[in-house]
């Protein structure tokens, strides 16, 4: 490509992945996004290709992280943005001279000669290509400060023929065909383009000839390229999604907050009311005959900010709407606990019993739930100060029994995290619950990002979830991640349906974090064989035919002759 036009492809590559993830959520343009960055790195340096994934990270996590800064202000929201776009100017210091190996065109063995079949070079490092995406996400998940696993492409794709993938080989599975599709085409694209071939002055007699050659050769990659990255889109549609299960009646409480923001909890006993209220209605429409009696209820993270261990009225009230409802309650509340710090929790209330097994939040959040060397980051910011009491961290998996149901609970971000929530699949959940509260960041695209990110979970560990938010967006999910039921953002609202408990392992969960291991380890090795295979190739050839111009000449030569 160009190098002028290489800039600007790679910020429209960004825009349009981010347009990949609700709202609006048009998943084929994450395999678009991909393929245009992939064309922008096409013949670029580790160097330019770091600067390029930098310009591509920029353009798609400024815009999808917007929801951050909302009530913060620019520097949080840009910090965040620019870190993980750092990850992807890393891809790109990899990618860029892994592509030059597969390069349309240019691909050649280790003799100096063209490869036989160089449609399995294409395909080929497409796949290594799609393996280093898998890996710069596994880096990302976990680093800094236990990693950030928003925008994954995997959670783009909740309605996306790939989705099913993730019941064979999780998120990880799903990114690595998304990125192999997009790769595929960016090079088939490549391999068309008039300006990847020799230029008519190189070439002499016998142009028309030449001409269907050159169109020949790009045929013979590029339509076996777009075949493969079809039959990889489509793959995921053979694999079945059972949605059957013993059934459970289950309802989630969205009882608002009084206003949108960082001080949505300033009037902490009007949430709880809100949502107590909620619960004692249900409880009335139950009794009148014009609903149906649920099994469990959901409410959601924040339900009480005040602590029911340590002030009577809060746990009057909570007992109060528990009893009337006369079954048992997951509640969200944040405990004052231990001395001088906090602990996000779910506490399973029964009636009659009051509050019985809890989960501690394992992941709190960086910078949202506790600050990380404070005196450090507040000579950068002193919004770090609006985190007066930092969360501490539990430790047990998030399974409770709720009543008739094994409950996986997940709380907020967690849901993000493919380890805490395959450990309470694999600790007997027979139900995934994502409690979760949207209040601090408004009217955005956060709460739906996050809810499709709980639609794949359903799909990778062929369970239902249970989505409950404060404020919204909530739903209720079938294990093949459609959505039954569905509120919308700041408005009361009880969710009900019928969900199918559900035992069986699929084989993500079998499998549990070999495949992303797995994927990332080929990537690096595959790049490492391509890029040392690459230098080999080249130290064989004379200057000439090393040089990009001598590139052009001999293929002009070639094509010449053929003609």
């Amino acid at each position: 490509m160009p190098r002028l036009a290489s800039l600007p492809l790679a910020v429209l590559a960004g825009v349009l992945t981010r347009l990949a993830f609700p709202d609006p959520g048009w998943w084929p343009l994450a395999v678009v996004g991909v393929a245009l960055w992939t064309l922008s790195l096409a013949g670029r340096s580790a160097h330019a290709g770091a600067g390029l994934g930098l310009v591509y990270g920029l353009a798609f996590f400024v815009p999808l992280l917007h929801w951050s800064g909302v009530y913060v202000g620019s520097m949080p929201w840009l910090a965040l943005s620019g870190l993980q776009a750092l990850y992807l100017a890393l891809l790109g210091a990899v990618l860029a001279p892994v592509l030059r190996v597969a390069a349309p065109g240019a691909v050649r063995g280790p003799d100096g000669r063209r490869p036989r079949w160089p449609v399995a070079a294409v395909v080929g490092t497409s796949a290594v290509a799609a393996a280093l995406w898998v890996g710069q996400e596994a880096l990302r998940d976990r680093t800094p400060f236990g990693g950030f696993p928003w925008g994954r492409l995997a959670f783009a794709q909740a309605d996306a023929p790939f989705a099913p993938l993730a019941a064979l080989g999780g998120a990880p599975l799903v990114t690595f065909a998304v990125a192999w599709c997009g790769t595929l085409l960016g090079l088939a694209v490549l391999a068309a383009l008039p300006a990847n071939l020799p230029p008519p002055s190189r070439l002499r007699a016998r142009a028309g000839q030449n001409r269907r050659a050159l169109g020949s050769t790009a045929a013979r990659i590029a339509l076996p390229a777009v075949a493969v990255a079809a039959a990889c889109a489509a793959s995921g549609l053979l694999v079945p999604l059972p949605t059957s299960g013993r059934p459970v009646r289950v309802a989630g409480v969205q009882g608002d907050v009084p206003a949108a923001g960082l001080d949505f909890n300033a009037e902490r006993r009007a949430v709880l009311d809100n949502h107590a209220r909620a619960t004692v209605r249900l409880a009335d429409r139950v009794r009148s005959g014009t609903t149906q009696r649920p099994d469990v209820v959901i409410w959601p993270e924040n339900a009480s900010d005040l602590d029911p261990y340590r002030q009577a009225d809060a746990r009057a009230v909570i007992d109060a709407a528990v009893d009337v409802i006369g079954v048992p309650v997951l509640v969200g509340a944040v405990l004052a606990e231990p001395a001088d710090r906090l602990t996000n929790a779910s506490i399973v209330w029964t009636p009659g019993t009051g509050p019985g097994e809890r989960y501690a939040k394992r992941h709190p959040v960086p910078f949202g739930e506790y600050i990380p060397y404070r005196s450090f980051f507040r000579a950068v910011s002193s919004k770090v100060d609006l985190v007066r009491r930092d969360f501490v961290a539990g430790s047990r998996v998030g399974t409770l029994d709720l009543g008739p149901v094994r409950a996986g609970v997940s709380i907020c971000f967690e849901v993000a995290y493919d380890d805490l929530v395959r450990d309470t699949i694999r600790d007997g959940a027979d139900l995934l619950v994502a409690q979760t509260n949207n209040a601090t960041f408004g009217y955005t695209d956060e709460a739906v990002q996050q809810l499709a990110m709980s639609r794949l979970r359903a799909i990778e560990h062929g369970r239902a979830v249970a989505h409950v938010s404060t404020v919204g967006v909530s739903a209720l999910i079938a294990p093949d991640g459609s959505q039954l039921t569905r509120t919308g953002l700041f408005t009361p609202a009880v969710l009900e349906a019928t969900l199918p408990r559900r035992t069986q392992l699929t084989l993500a969960d079998r499998l549990g974090g070999w495949p992303e291991a797995t994927l990332a380890a080929a990537g690096l090795l595959g790049a490492l064989a391509l890029m040392l295979g690459r230098r080999r190739s080249t130290g064989r050839r004379g200057p000439l035919e090393s040089s990009p111009s001598g590139a052009r000449d001999e293929a002009a030569r070639v094509l010449t002759e053929a003609g």
